[in-house]
């Protein structure tokens, strides 16, 4: 029973402790609060007091600042006005310069009619009077103002045609003296250089054999070896009178050399009959082949070209079997090129293009017996086709003047082409084609009104023309010898150049009694 009293007691305890701590806490926490409201009361009211004065402080420096820039807005106003109030001042002024003027401009427009009304006046007087004259000096010339006027129109046209024709003696006289001196200085240099061994060559046509015996193993029993041979090498075999000899008559000098060489192995063998003729034939072709493959790789390598196409190469060997009036063509496009480029280099031209031009210039002689066109057309589309420049296929278009020329190299390439062909023994033609050239010569230069006689000498080379001094003066020579030469050229086909010299000769007769 005592414990329980105990317990309830420390109990009883225990609990007036808690309570009476719980009442301590509350009024030391009701103490701490009222001062934390003094101190937050003072605070509000010292912020307030902050505000107030900050607030009229920033009142202060509003009202100074509106101050301000209302003084200086004052000021910018003032002097504006002052401005507009200067510019109305230079308003009026201008208006009053302007009136002015305006007053004066009318006053000179009026002079000005004055003078006009007077200009108009003594123009028609100035007309009238001029007319007045004019009809005077018709009167007194004896014809109209459109027959003097005409008149001295021909006189002027005369005159002119003279100056004309004396400028250019004189101009061509120069021209023609410079240029031949350096023209000569190049193309001796050109020559020198060059000095080709071989200038002319010709195919060989003409077999020659052991013994007459030969003749007729070549023909054989019933001619069946000749007609093989012929049917192998699509040539004719001529078989005459003449001693120990066969001639190969063909079109095509390739096929001719395939013959050739054919017979002469059948001659040397001994055994002749169709089947070995067959295969003599195919043998002399792929020798013919190699020659022709050859030749073209020694004209690339002695013009010292590259990157040319193999099948330009072979098509250019064949021109070793190809003449024209004698002249081997491979020599002659050997020679061109290296003509072409001497030139070349005297005058600071593209040098490799020259010799390019030169060695394939032409180049379409070698199939102009197969296809259709001129040499210069089928070269060109040649050239095309194999993907050479088209500066090398002018050159080859340009070099008998089927295109106009553009370029240096074209003309060098024309040039050398000239100097090569026309040099003494470079080229033989017949006398039938020899007469007809010297004849149309002398055709073209008589149907020229004036031209009393013509002569063609110096083997073609020279057209001497005599005109009538009564239809043609001294002027009219110099342009009757470019008409002349312009008709030539257009008209005649020859090696080189023609000078065409034109004479007038006027002579006064009489007789002493």
């Amino acid at each position: 029973m005592e414990i329980w009293l105990s317990v309830i007691i420390a109990v009883a305890a225990l609990v007036a402790g808690f309570l009476s701590g719980m009442a301590y806490r509350k009024n030391i926490a009701e103490a701490r609060i009222g001062r934390t409201e003094d101190r937050a009361r003072s605070l509000y009211e010292d912020a307030v007091r902050k505000a107030e004065e900050y607030k009229k402080e920033r009142i202060l420096e509003a009202k100074e600042e509106i101050l301000r820039e209302k003084t200086e807005n004052d000021k910018e106003i003032s002097e504006r006005r002052k401005e507009v109030q200067r510019a109305e001042r230079r308003v009026l002024q201008r208006e009053e310069t302007l009136d002015r003027k305006s007053d004066n401009l009318e006053t000179r427009e009026e002079s000005l009619n004055k003078k006009t009304e007077e200009i108009a006046k003594l123009r028609e007087e100035a007309a009238q009077f001029h007319s007045r004259q004019l009809q005077e000096l018709e009167r007194i010339a004896g014809q109209t103002q459109d027959e003097a006027r005409q008149a001295l129109i021909d006189r002027i046209q005369k005159e002119a045609y003279h100056d004309a024709a004396a400028s250019v003696r004189e101009i061509e006289y120069n021209a023609k003296e410079e240029g031949e001196k350096k023209a000569r200085n190049i193309i001796a240099l050109a020559i020198q250089k060059c000095a080709s061994d071989h200038v002319a060559e010709s195919t060989v046509s003409v077999i020659t054999l052991p013994n007459d015996d030969m003749k007729g193993r070549i023909i054989g029993r019933e001619g069946r070896n000749i007609r093989s041979l012929e049917t192998a090498t699509g040539v004719d075999l001529i078989i005459d009178d003449t001693p120990e000899a066969v001639i190969v008559s063909a079109f095509d000098p390739v096929r001719r050399e395939i013959a050739r060489i054919a017979v002469e192995k059948l001659i040397m063998d001994g055994r002749i009959h169709p089947a070995r003729i067959e295969e003599m034939v195919e043998k002399a072709k792929k020798e013919v082949d190699n020659q022709i493959r050859e030749a073209g790789e020694q004209a690339v390598f002695e013009t010292n070209q590259h990157s040319v196409h193999p099948e330009l190469v072979k098509i250019l060997g064949r021109l070793r079997y190809r003449t024209s009036y004698g002249q081997n063509v491979l020599k002659h496009s050997i020679e061109v090129s290296h003509l072409a480029g001497l030139m070349a280099a005297e005058l600071g031209a593209d040098i490799a293009l020259a010799k390019r031009g030169g060695l394939l210039h032409d180049i379409g002689k070698a199939v102009d017996h197969e296809s259709e066109g001129t040499h210069v057309q089928l070269g060109g589309e040649l050239c095309r086709k194999h993907r050479e420049s088209t500066d090398v296929i002018h050159c080859i278009l340009a070099h008998h003047n089927d295109v106009e020329p553009q370029t240096v190299e074209a003309v060098l390439v024309q040039a050398a082409d000239a100097i090569s062909a026309a040099r003494p023994g470079a080229r033989r033609e017949s006398i039938e084609n020899y007469i007809k050239r010297l004849e149309k010569l002398e055709e073209i230069a008589n149907t020229f009104n004036g031209v009393e006689k013509c002569f063609a000498i110096q083997s073609g080379r020279e057209v001497r023309i005599m005109v009538k001094p009564d239809d043609v003066t001294d002027e009219g020579t110099r342009v009757l010898a470019i008409e002349i030469a312009k008709k030539i050229e257009k008209d005649l086909e020859y090696p080189g150049q023609i000078r065409v010299n034109v004479i007038r000769e006027t002579r006064a007769t009489e007789f002493a009694k």
